[in-house]
């Protein structure tokens, strides 16, 4: 009985920038979880057919396009298309992000609007976009994808930062306001996982290598698959009493102040 709380046989997920890394992960758990995915990209369509084809390798079904997530049109053509081709979007994540590692001295206006749209203002363009479905049909679930930067600052990415941690409110307010209508809003802040994107800085030897791994309790970097817990049960009927709240998978760093050095 308490298995089948986790099962998402029958819903439509769409998971935003899933073409790849950490996006890809989660979506996978919701496939494997019984969903049928929707991912999208702004990149080529050639990227996302390779994408597509490794979720069917995988046996899962799942659809594909492109979309701007922050293009208000696009996200509304995309929506009705997808409930016109597919069907109702029951569980949206909000993954689509991009960073920008400059100094807040030197990073120009447009870098910093860029990520604020992308982090910030595109979960709400989808969100928007999708809750009203959700509720007509009397619930849903959102997952924004936060970071451990809306917890905490770090040296050049304050633009980033502020964006997560304006997400966190807005995951917060978007379930103070959507809750009445069953619709669970919750987000996830994944800390250092090994994507093809952190390998550069996996090195056995590199500074920043030996920094996250010592700043971890778990004493190492994450695998991407152990977000899919935390993903299939946000978007389940086991999480449907959680609301507004941040999950951190992240080896326990925001747990504790570090190392003493020596240890």
């Amino acid at each position: 009985m308490v298995l089948k709380q986790f099962d998402l046989t029958g819903k439509i997920a769409w998971v935003t920038g899933a073409t790849h890394g950490l996006g890809m992960a989660m979506a996978r758990a919701l496939g494997e979880a019984g969903a049928t995915l929707v991912i999208n990209g702004n990149s080529s369509q050639e990227k996302i057919e390779e994408a597509l084809k490794l979720y069917q390798e995988a046996g899962l079904r799942v659809h594909g396009f492109r979309c701007d997530v922050t293009n208000q049109g696009q996200v509304r053509e995309a929506v009705a298309r997808i409930e016109q081709e597919i069907g109702p979007i029951d569980i949206l994540v909000n993954n689509a992000g991009i960073i920008k590692r400059i100094p807040l001295v030197d990073m120009e206006l447009a870098e910093w609007q860029q990520v604020i749209d992308v982090d910030l203002t595109s979960p709400f363009i989808v969100s928007q976009a999708v809750v009203k479905g959700m509720i007509e049909r009397g619930g849903g679930k959102i997952i924004n994808i936060c970071s451990m930067m809306s917890e905490l600052g770090r040296q050049n990415v304050g633009a980033y930062a502020a964006a997560k941690g304006g997400l966190k409110m807005l995951t917060k307010n978007m379930a103070t306001e959507w809750a009445k209508y069953n619709i669970q809003v919750n987000g996830i802040g994944p800390g250092y996982f090994a994507t093809s994107q952190t390998a550069p800085l996996r090195v056995p030897g590199n500074a920043f290598n030996e920094f996250i791994i010592n700043r971890t309790p778990a004493g190492k970097w994450g695998d991407p698959d152990e977000l899919g817990g935390a993903t299939v049960f946000l978007a389940s009927r086991a999480s449907n009493f959680v609301n507004g709240q941040i999950v951190y998978v992240d080896g326990g760093i925001l747990a504790t102040i570090g190392k003493p050095m020596g240890e």
